[in-house]
């Protein structure tokens, strides 16, 4: 997989991206209690693109949003849709990014498009306060998605893995307390201390 190849499709797309999501209400919901996003939090957007989770989030009241994605068309939409003080957007490679203390870190709808599961994963442990949770999610079935990016160009995303083999790659640095296919596609856990 090549991340220049990955950064130019999605900002090729990002100016119909809002019209082609599909976004079920109810999966947000459950992949959100999965990911224990809580009033308060200090929440990890990575891959955010135009902010699709954005409202989900604030309407859990949490304290702050970081939403983190390497397509600069996709943060200006986001930037352009959300001002508020406690929502910021980073256009960057998540793993290049020194920051850190956060409750709860989501990836949704975007984990085939990283080229090194393992070493994301030990990135964004780091990220991550003690006891914080990372969930690794999608709104749709792990066939859905795997036959959804049969379509996209070459170079850009890989198959999604079984919940289980993922939750094999969290273990160095989770407790898994969650590993979900069904209509969607969820592992989720806790991070370990120290690590």
């Amino acid at each position: 997989m090549n991340k220049d190849l990955v950064t130019e499709f999605f900002n090729s797309v990002a100016e119909k991206w809002d019209a082609l999501e599909i976004k079920s209400a109810d999966r947000v919901y459950r992949i959100l209690d999965y990911a224990g996003v809580a009033q308060g939090m200090k929440v990890l957007d990575v891959a955010c693109g135009t902010g699709v989770l954005v409202p989900d989030y604030l309407a859990r009241n949490v304290g702050e949003v970081c939403g983190v994605d390497i397509s600069s068309k996709m943060i200006e939409i986001a930037r352009g849709k959300f001002n508020f003080p406690n929502v910021k957007f980073i256009c960057s490679d998540v793993e290049k990014l020194a920051i850190s203390g956060f409750d709860v870190c989501v990836v949704y709808n975007a984990f085939p498009h990283f080229e090194n599961p393992a070493r994301l994963i030990e990135n964004l442990s780091e990220k991550l306060k003690d006891g914080g949770r990372l969930t690794i999610a999608h709104g749709m079935s792990r066939d859905e998605i795997n036959n959804h990016h049969k379509g996209c160009p070459a170079g850009i995303s890989n198959e999604l893995m079984e919940c289980k083999k993922l939750g094999e790659l969290f273990a160095p640095h989770f407790t898994v307390d969650v590993c979900v296919e069904d209509e969607i596609y969820v592992v989720s856990g806790i991070k370990k201390q120290g690590k």
